[in-house]
């Protein structure tokens, strides 16, 4: 696969970047060899190779969301904060309507 200078012309406008015909000249060969690195890795054997998203495994730590019940130390002060709130309905913070 290759591009042209008019491909590079409509890349470029779909992305709203503004390029000259000499600019989007020197684009031609550049974008080029990316899309033949892109070839010689579709060449490589990955069989076996499971899928992943980082070199190092990430684990994510996550804690029991667990509401507390004493007013003092946690939850249940949903009261207390819609008491701050300039209009409060059905226990939820009343914010103006933005789409029509």
């Amino acid at each position: 696969m290759s591009v042209d200078t008019k491909q590079v012309a409509k890349i470029a406008s779909l992305a709203r970047i503004a390029m000259s015909d000499t600019e989007c000249e020197k684009m031609v060969p550049e974008l080029n060899n990316i899309l033949d690195w892109v070839e010689q890795l579709g060449e490589v054997d990955v069989t076996g190779v499971e899928p992943m998203t980082a070199v190092i495994p990430n684990h994510q730590r996550l804690r029991d969301d667990v509401v507390d019940a004493d007013p003092k130390t946690g939850g249940n002060r949903r009261d207390d904060v819609l008491a701050n709130a300039p209009v409060a309905e059905h226990g939820f913070f009343g914010v103006p309507k933005v789409i029509e």
